[in-house]
């Protein structure tokens, strides 16, 4: 029976592994997590004359890298002068004056504030349509090998952190005394080997995933420069650093640490709790124990941070509290799941020196329950943060994914309930047995063992017949001493596996944890998807202020030059306002101040008013805030209805000189 179930959860697992790998090489560019919401021209729109500039509205802030706002003639030569201004949500770029008639194809590469690339093209026609030659290229951000390279970067980044947080909180929270197992140090320390490995790709790739797409790019130095300057660039310098604090920690973890564990007077505590024993040396690993446990929460909870601060929790609604539950979401699923690779690796890999005992198992399944129900509660607000509504979660990709997401969470959970039954019957009679078993072997008929206590070998193990040696080797030639070390090591070897097998609790955990690892490879791989993909609310909310831009009357960009005098030293300017895109609801407002030779020029402030005398509505104050020399910039203006609205612009030049001059527009 038991050699007919193990090759079954083996192959269970591997079609897991293979499952996860389609999801992760079938994954489509990264969606964007922002979305065209309206331009001026409209797509598709036939303009009678050449308007003056292009606008783009997105429906959440977006990031503009160096040319990529452009627009293009009808034979594919630059139509825009190269300018391209704005900041939040809305861009515009400046076309050249005496454009002919034609089709003219705006293409737009911007990056979302969660860090993904939108990319984009639409047209629009002066005069009248025409035939055109321009082509938008394939190999845009966000995909093609690159993209798909840095989808694996990030998958591996989230499984090298789970690892080693994972791992070293389950050493040191669960069995402490594991800190000297050789297998389970080489699980951390490859969790930390990868997460630093794939945080440095993700830093190389970024620059070409944001922009051209291409593999050649990702060694342009003028590139990485650029992304240093980012919000993601800044994250992920950020965690390489706490990747250095981390690897502190990991030396300390199983250096000093571990031979406190070991106990400098005899036996340790069960599972080599540290300190059980008593004395100083008890005291001095207890205090070891307690500094590793709050330097790696803090370096666990920075290094998750690094996620939180830069991609989904940062945007959206509530991202003063959206940050934090995703660091303790981020927390709870490497204590699980980490501790669960850590728990696999000591059951099949634990010497007999060392066993696990069941007091390690059961402080895991403690830590896992508690793990579990953290993961519950901030799950549930996330998805309600991300999804907002149920046509979003059956209409949309991320509402899609979240379900499959939650589908295998819920056969996680089940799977681990086998594993609890299974550590209710585990004894300490097996981890006893394990320790007399060696005492029985070298009792055997026909075994000796040397004066050290060594293992021997028989005279029938010896190839040469006859007289029985000693695993010293003594009077043997040195080819004769190795295989016979060879022959005492697969010994043990063998008799450690019979001693596993023999326990049939035991084997059960053991199945039911590598079923769970095998399911938890395939979450981890559709979590990754779902951090690359547009959130059911944005894109609901997108296609719904899409839906409104295109039944409201095109009014365009609103565009007021107004002169004004303070009467002061340097008194005299322009002002100039841009209302986009002049409707009812929501708009963005872009104020430019210039000298009267052009240059533009800071004041110590400016103020603007909208009133709509006909119906005495306000005036309505807009403080804009101060992007760069002689530009302010405020999003999501209110304009309650339409009508012909005044606007006042208040400039101040000095701490006396100042002016008010309006001008009224039709809105709406």
């Amino acid at each position: 029976m038991t050699q007919t179930i193990a090759p079954r959860v083996r192959s269970l697992v591997l079609l897991l592994l293979a499952v996860a790998a389609a999801l992760l090489a079938g994954a489509a560019p990264a969606s964007a997590h922002a979305a065209l919401t309206s331009s001026d021209p409209r797509q598709g729109a036939v303009v009678d004359q050449a308007p003056e500039q292009v606008s783009l509205t997105f429906s959440e802030t977006v990031a503009l890298s160096d040319d990529a706002l452009r627009v293009l003639d009808p034979k594919g030569g630059r139509a825009d002068t190269g300018e391209a201004r704005g900041t939040g949500a809305t861009y515009t770029v400046k076309l050249r004056p005496g454009l002919p008639d034609g089709t003219y194809t705006v293409s737009y590469q911007v990056v979302s504030a969660d860090s993904h690339p939108v990319v984009g093209a639409f047209t629009f026609s002066i005069g009248a349509p025409s035939a055109t030659t321009v082509t938008v290229p394939e190999a845009t951000a966000g995909g093609g090998a690159v993209g798909f390279l840095y989808g694996v970067g990030r998958y591996a980044s989230y499984a090298g952190f789970i690892v080693l947080v994972g791992g070293a909180a389950f050493l040191l929270a669960c069995w402490p005394r594991g800190t000297g197992v050789r297998a389970v140090q080489r699980l951390v320390v490859s969790g930390w080997v990868t997460l630093t490995a794939a945080t440095l790709a993700l830093l190389l790739l970024r620059g070409s995933y944001t922009t051209s797409g291409k593999a050649g790019d990702v060694l342009d130095l003028e590139l990485l420069g650029q992304v240093l300057q980012t919000k993601t660039g800044a994250a992920l310098v950020s965690r390489l650093l706490l990747l250095a604090a981390a690897a502190l920690f990991v030396a300390v973890l199983f250096g000093a640490y571990a031979k406190r564990t070991e106990g400098e007077d005899g036996e340790p505590g069960e599972d080599g709790a540290a300190g059980e024993g008593g004395g100083e040396a008890g005291k001095e690993a207890r205090d070891l124990a307690f500094g590793l446990s709050v330097g790696g929460a803090v370096v666990a909870a920075g290094l998750a941070a690094s996620w939180a601060m830069a991609e989904h929790a940062s945007t959206g609604i509530q991202p003063g509290i959206a940050m934090p539950v995703d660091v303790l979401h981020l927390l709870a699923v490497a204590a699980w799941l980490g501790g669960l690779a850590a728990l696999l690796v000591a059951l099949h890999r634990a010497p007999a020196t060392a066993p696990l005992g069941t007091t390690a198992v059961r402080r895991f399944s403690q830590l896992a329950f508690g793990s579990v129900l953290v993961l519950v509660v901030t799950g549930l607000y996330q998805s309600w943060r991300q999804v907002g509504s149920w046509s979003a979660l059956t209409g949309t990709r991320y509402g899609q994914l979240l379900c499959l997401k939650a589908g295998l969470v819920v056969l996680l959970v089940g799977i681990a309930w086998f594993s609890r039954q299974w550590t209710g019957r585990l004894t300490d009679t097996s981890t006893a047995g394990s320790e007399r078993e060696p005492e029985r072997v070298a009792a055997a008929p026909g075994a000796t063992a040397d004066a050290d206590g060594a293992g021997a070998v028989t005279g029938a193990d010896d190839a040469g017949g006859g007289t029985a040696v000693t695993g010293r080797g003594d009077g043997v030639a040195p080819e004769r001493a190795a295989q016979l070390a060879r022959q005492r090591a697969a010994v043990d070897a063998a008799r450690r596996k019979r001693l596993r097998d023999a326990d049939p609790a035991r084997t059960g955990l053991r199945r039911s944890v590598l079923a769970e690892a095998g399911v938890a490879v395939v979450l981890l791989a559709v979590t990754t998807l779902l951090t690359s993909t547009e959130p059911g609310r944005t894109e609901e909310e997108a296609e719904a202020a899409t839906a409104a831009s295109a039944q409201t009357s095109p009014a365009g960009t609103v565009t007021l030059d107004m002169p004004f005098d303070t009467g002061g030293q340097d008194g005299k300017g322009v002002v100039r306002i841009d209302l986009d895109p002049a409707r009812t609801g929501a708009n963005a407002l872009h104020l430019f101040v210039t000298r009267p030779n052009g240059r533009a020029f800071d004041v110590p402030e400016v103020k603007v008013a909208f009133t709509l005398e006909s119906q005495d509505i306000g005036p309505l104050p807009v403080v804009p805030d101060h992007i760069t020399t002689g530009h302010w910039s405020a999003n999501g203006v209110q304009i309650p209805m339409a009508g012909e609205w005044k606007i006042a612009v208040t400039v101040r030049t000095s701490d006396i000189d100042q002016v008010t001059v309006d001008k009224n527009t039709q809105i709406g």
